[in-house]
């Protein structure tokens, strides 16, 4: 594949955000004159950031505090969310996204989560189980090795690495 086109069709959504200086709307837009006001509201409602930003004194126009200090995590998170879909790419990988967030924005994010997969190929990086346990396929990786493989269901009825994880944090 060639690089450029590889990367033009992909987004990834990583663990530590990194939000710039300017509006919300520029943040998830990344000011590339494709994406397109509508483009960027849109990705919002899919990943419910909508919510919160409307809220906000300024709404999309809200400008962001260095590295999104007047924002919670998981605001910072929905908004590196709708980021990775205001271009629609057609892979996006969630690389530990919802490592560090409190439980309620988990919540939000899971169906954001919910959301981005629809349609499009999603590799999830993830020791929350919780974050992959809606998707297709679930590669249990050990010591670098591929171990367990299938869905959710699947994996449990199996009893083996997955199981005890998923037993280890219920």
């Amino acid at each position: 594949l060639d690089p450029e086109a590889l990367r033009s069709a992909m987004s990834i959504v990583p663990q530590d955000i990194v939000l710039f200086d300017g509006t919300i709307a520029f943040n998830i837009g990344l000011g590339r004159p494709s994406v397109s006001r509508q483009d960027i509201e849109q990705a919002a409602k899919e990943v419910g950031a909508d919510q919160f930003i409307k809220r906000l004194a300024n709404g999309y126009d809200q400008e962001i505090k260095e590295q999104g200090a007047n924002l919670s995590h998981g605001q910072r998170q929905l908004i590196a969310f709708a980021r990775a879909l205001a271009r629609n790419p057609g892979l996006v990988i969630l690389d530990e996204a919802t490592s560090s967030i409190d439980p309620e924005s988990e919540r939000a994010i899971q169906s954001a989560i919910a959301r981005i997969l629809k349609g499009r190929t999603v590799i999830v990086i993830a020791h929350r189980l919780s974050t992959i346990r809606q998707c297709d396929r679930i590669l249990v990786v050990d010591k670098g090795k591929i171990i367990e493989s299938g869905k959710h269901d699947e994996l449990i009825a199996q009893r083996g690495t997955y199981f005890g994880l998923h037993q280890a944090f219920v």
